[in-house]
């Protein structure tokens, strides 16, 4: 029998952190106990992939359980219905988990949707147009025992950049890959078990959710979210909630300036200790503001849909404004001729090719406009130099 811990959801169940106040090790408990007492979900997900589309929230972990090993597609709420049907089709989905607001804007079609407004509660399975409540209260949570383990190459999670449209592939994840982004994002910021993060993006960012759910998960931190966002209520609970680490896209920190600023008065948060935008434009004026408002840099974290976080500027580092940083933990980089694939000197432009266990492992139908890889070398369509203090600089 494979050790629990190599998978996801799981080893995140087992550090002993909480999300909201609740243990995770009950929301992963909860997605065993729905497909238990849930014989129509057991059926649809039968030879079929399962998809999840859910605010920043502890019912991930339900989610992902409940997906009993299949890989589950993760959808974006700023997906169009006619996206996300196409998604659904591509992925041969057979339920999906998300809330009753966001369900609303799924296309009608032949699977079942599962919400999870009230888990580790309850869940309610809608069939063929036929909603059943399923009690998930009587569980105890998970005794979770093992080594710590790297992780099962089996599939975890479908990723898909909506922004690419009809083109778009989807992007296949193993456990070993996620839980390699986890650790990576733990040594990055220096997970301590008393920290807790404020999670604002949704789970279809990969990057984000390694910042703030899996990295604090796994060793023993806390998750606080908020969805949806609302600047003066994200600057209220870092302020009150004793937040240590922060995570958001450039929009947020953003927004974020402008309540302080419009409050008139400086960030104060004595816990926070680690900002970091996962977006791949960060400006430096923005940067510079934040840094004025609250004394902490914003230190910018990116990668692409096939590697989710590539180059980081960790706080292990100066921050360098106006560079993506360095190679993020465990990943290696080569800046290399686009035509030829030959490296090009420090300080040349070129093609970054990415290698490392946080990388994809296939598309899902292996598109035609796949990226290709080359003696285990992703080659990437992002254009950068290595400055010499080698942090990375975007060539336009």
């Amino acid at each position: 029998m494979p050790n629990p811990l190599s998978l996801f959801p799981y080893a995140l169940a087992a550090g002993g952190g909480r999300v909201d106040g609740v243990p995770a090790a009950a929301f992963a408990a909860a997605g065993f106990t729905l497909l238990q007492r849930s014989a129509p979900l057991v059926r649809e997900l039968m030879g079929r992939r399962s998809a999840i589309l859910l605010p920043p929230s502890g019912t991930l972990l339900t989610a992902l359980a409940a997906s009993d090993g299949r890989s589950a597609l993760l959808l974006s709420a700023d997906a169009d219905t006619a996206s996300l049907g196409r998604q659904l089709a591509d992925a041969d989905v057979g339920a999906v988990f998300t809330t009753r607001a966001l369900g609303a804007r799924l296309p009608l079609g032949r699977y079942a949707a599962v919400l999870l407004d009230d888990a580790p509660r309850t869940a309610t399975v809608i069939r063929l147009g036929v909603e059943s409540t399923v009690d998930l209260g009587s569980h105890f949570g998970l005794d979770l025992e093992g080594e710590e383990d790297e992780g099962s190459d089996d599939d975890c999670l479908i990723s898909v950049d909506s922004a690419a449209g009809e083109a778009s592939p989807l992007v296949i994840f193993s456990h070993r890959a996620l839980l390699s982004l986890a650790r990576g994002a733990a040594d990055g910021t220096s997970v301590q078990k008393r920290d807790r993060v404020l999670a604002m993006l949704p789970p279809s960012n990969l990057g984000a959710l390694a910042f703030t759910f899996a990295a604090l998960l796994l060793f023993g931190a806390e998750v606080t979210t908020l969805a949806p966002f609302a600047a003066d209520e994200a600057v209220r609970r870092i302020e009150s909630d004793g937040i240590a680490i922060l995570t958001g896209d450039a929009a947020m920190f953003g927004a974020m300036a402008d309540a302080l600023e419009t409050r008139g008065q400086a960030l104060n948060a004595p816990a926070l200790r680690v900002c970091v935008c996962v977006d791949v434009e960060v400006a430096p004026t923005l940067q510079a503001r934040w840094l004025q408002l609250t004394g902490i840099d914003l230190r910018q974290a990116c990668g692409i849909t096939e590697a989710p976080l590539v180059l980081f500027n960790a706080p292990h580092f100066p921050n360098r404004p106006g560079t993506l940083g360095v190679p993020f933990p465990s990943i290696r980089l080569t800046v290399r001729n686009p035509d030829t694939g030959e490296a090009v000197a420090r300080g040349e432009p070129g093609a970054l090719w990415v290698r490392g266990a946080a990388v994809f492992t296939t598309y899902v139908g292996q598109p035609e406009a796949a990226l290709k890889r080359s003696d285990g070398w992703l080659r990437t369509r992002m254009k950068v130099r290595e400055r010499p203090d080698g942090a990375f600089e975007r060539v336009r």
